[in-house]
C-alpha cells in the first residue's frame, strides 16, 4: 500500500499519489504557471539551468485556525484548478478521497494558455473575472511573480491562502477531518521520513527532471 506517500514534501519536495485502486498520479511540490501578467516566470542561473521558483502565497488552513487565522469551515475555501495540469490533479484527488466536494468549491480554468495566460469562464468567489491573474491582483495589486493553479481562496476573507500544491493537499488530508467521515491519514507520521525521502527522489530526478531537461 503505497497510498501513504501522498502527501510528502514541503515547499519544493515530490511526491507520489497511489490512489487505493491502483491508479498512480505523480506530482511535485509546485503548481502549473502561466507568464501573462508576470514580471519573474522561469527563474536560470547564469549556467542556463531550470530553477523552479517558490510559490508566494504560504499560509495553511488548520482544523481551529490557530496556526495562520485560517479555520476550517465548510463552504469556506474555493479551489482554482486546471485540469491540464499535473499539480493541480493532486488536490482534486484530495478533495474527493475525503469526501470534501460539498465543503470546498472549485473554478476550472480553460485548457489553453492564450496571451493573458489562465482563462476563467463564468462565475467565482470574486463574481466574474475573465483571468486567473486577477485572482492574484486582488490580493496584491502590485503582484509581479508566478500566476499559477493550484489556487485555494478563503472567501471569507478575500485573499489567497496558499497557491504551492503540495502544502494544499496536506491541509485537506487532517484539517477538515471533523466534517468527513473519512478519517484516513495519508501522511502518517510513522512513515514521514521515508515518504519524504522516496518523494525527494521523485521530485528532482523526474518531476522537475523534465523541466530541466526541457529548457537545458
Amino acid at each position: 500500500n503505497v497510498v501513504g506517500a501522498c502527501l510528502g514534501g514541503a515547499e519544493s519536495t515530490g511526491l507520489i499519489v497511489a490512489v487505493a485502486v491502483g491508479a498512480a498520479v505523480i506530482g511535485a511540490g509546485g503548481g502549473c504557471r502561466t507568464e501573462a501578467h508576470v514580471e519573474v516566470g522561469i527563474a536560470g542561473a547564469a549556467g542556463g539551468e531550470f530553477i523552479r521558483q517558490d510559490a508566494q502565497f504560504r499560509q495553511w488552513v488548520c482544523a481551529d485556525g490557530s496556526r495562520d487565522g485560517f479555520k476550517a469551515e465548510p463552504g469556506r475555501y474555493h479551489l482554482f484548478v486546471s485540469l491540464a495540469c499535473p499539480w493541480a490533479h493532486r488536490t482534486l484527488i484530495f478533495r474527493k478521497l475525503k469526501k470534501l466536494d460539498e465543503m470546498i468549491s472549485v473554478s476550472i480554468v480553460k485548457p489553453e494558455m492564450l496571451s493573458h495566460g489562465w482563462e476563467l469562464d463564468g462565475e467565482t468567489p470574486l463574481g466574474e473575472l475573465n483571468y486567473l491573474h486577477q485572482v492574484y491582483t486582488a490580493v496584491k495589486p502590485d503582484y509581479s511573480g508566478r500566476v499559477t493553479v493550484p489556487v485555494l481562496w478563503d472567501k471569507k476573507t478575500q485573499t489567497i491562502v496558499n497557491n504551492e500544491s503540495s502544502e494544499i493537499i496536506r491541509m485537506l488530508n487532517s484539517a477538515f477531518d471533523a466534517f468527513t467521515d473519512v478519517k484516513t491519514d495519508f501522511y502518517p507520521s510513522a512513515l514521514r521520513g521515508e515518504i519524504d525521502e522516496i518523494n525527494a527522489f521523485v521530485y528532482d530526478n523526474i518531476n522537475n527532471g523534465v523541466y530541466k531537461t526541457g529548457f537545458a
